[in-house]
């Protein structure tokens, strides 16, 4: 059995790393292509769009290596059945369920590495991504509305509810353009700061904000006190908003490990906001490494395919589209499950699961008939 194992899991391995370097090589070209738009402007030279596309490729390898896997692996159980390589194992005592248990085994170790290439590589690459390009372009804009962020002071009638709004980070990572809005237990807007620039520190073993170019709007409490406005060329903003919890407001979410999506849609609940759409994509981020097991249960009923049911070209063509649709599957159902307010882990396993009992179907029905 151990030379099985071998065989099986050599063609296939080899296989998909074939098909993934395809695929990096492939996209690597197009993100390169897209960031030659860039090329001239504030120093941004070729090289620097090579680089920033190469900071993808992780990213790119994590969202691809499932298709890659399903890819790689139909082709090497397809070719071991042409040759009628697989039909001597089976004669040889390759049971279904033995030959089910090597494949899943090996879909179980290239989902381990999918986990560690989407909860730390493919960050930190993304992450370096957008420094490069923020520092070429000004920095980097959080869309029309900004990033908004929540805290809540005290407690009774002294709670103070603090809506911030970041718009954008600067080149060299402050925060810029930010409002921070102080309102009462009942509502009633109380201050009002905004600042061009703002970079979180420590001081005397307490989060801060040091504002720069600030202004601060007060209103008063009765009809007859003036509205008071004062200007500060810097200003110390305690706070109670922990830095990892700023950075992943003020990052895109593809930069965002598990962990930190985790934190960050907790916090959101605490504060009282919408969490879906970061939850939702947690538990894509926790399902999405056992995509590569279902990709391999997928493969293998194409190994007991005769020969004459199809070339190989043809079983990989239909791999690409079954791949293809997983994906498509994947973002409809995650589309929805934002838009009809499902439960996100329900609707993050809902595409797996499904191609799982299909290619279950597929197997038990391939072995009892044919």
């Amino acid at each position: 059995m151990k030379t099985v194992r071998r065989l099986l899991y050599r063609d296939v391995v080899w296989s998909v790393v074939f098909v993934a370097i395809a695929f990096l090589s492939l996209f690597f070209f197009i993100d390169f292509l897209e960031e030659l738009e860039g090329v001239g402007k504030r120093g941004y030279t070729v090289w620097h769009a090579a680089l920033s596309a190469m900071f993808e490729l992780p990213g790119r390898f994590y969202e691809l290596f499932p298709i890659a896997v399903l890819i790689g692996t139909i082709y090497a159980m397809a070719r071991l059945a042409q040759s009628s390589e697989f039909t001597i194992l089976r004669t040889g005592g390759l049971g279904p369920g033995r030959a089910l248990q090597l494949l899943l085994t090996l879909g179980v170790a290239m989902g381990v590495l999918t986990f560690v290439m989407g909860e730390y590589i493919a960050p930190l690459g993304e992450q370096q991504a957008v420094a490069l390009k923020a520092r070429f372009r000004g920095g980097q804009a959080l869309g029309r509305s900004g990033a908004w962020l929540k805290e809540h002071r005290g407690s009774g009638d002294n709670e103070r509810s603090l809506s911030i709004n970041v718009q954008g980070t600067t080149a060299d990572g402050q925060m810029r353009d930010i409002r921070i809005f102080e309102h009462d237990v009942s509502g009633v807007l109380l201050r009002r700061v905004q600042a061009a620039a703002a970079r979180s520190e420590q001081a005397n073993g307490q989060d801060v904000w040091r504002l720069q170019d600030v202004q601060v709007t007060e209103w008063p409490s009765d009809n007859q006190t003036q509205l008071q406005t004062r200007h500060y060329d810097s200003l110390d903003w305690p706070t109670t908003l922990q830095e990892n919890v700023v950075a992943a407001a003020i990052s895109p979410i593809r930069s965002m490990s598990t962990i930190d999506l985790w934190r960050y849609s907790r916090h959101l609940e605490l504060q009282e906001q919408t969490a879906q759409r970061y939850e939702l994509q947690f538990w894509r981020r926790a399902f999405y490494p056992l995509a590569c097991i279902v990709m391999v249960a997928l493969a293998l009923p194409f190994a007991y395919l005769h020969a004459r049911a199809g070339g190989i070209s043809l079983k990989v063509f239909g791999g690409i589209m079954l791949g293809i649709s997983f994906v498509l599957l994947n973002n409809v159902v995650g589309h929805l499950g934002l838009l009809r307010d499902w439960t996100p882990w329900i609707a993050s396993a809902l595409p797996s699961l499904l191609y799982l009992l299909m290619s279950l179907a597929a197997f038990t029905w391939l072995v009892r008939y044919r």
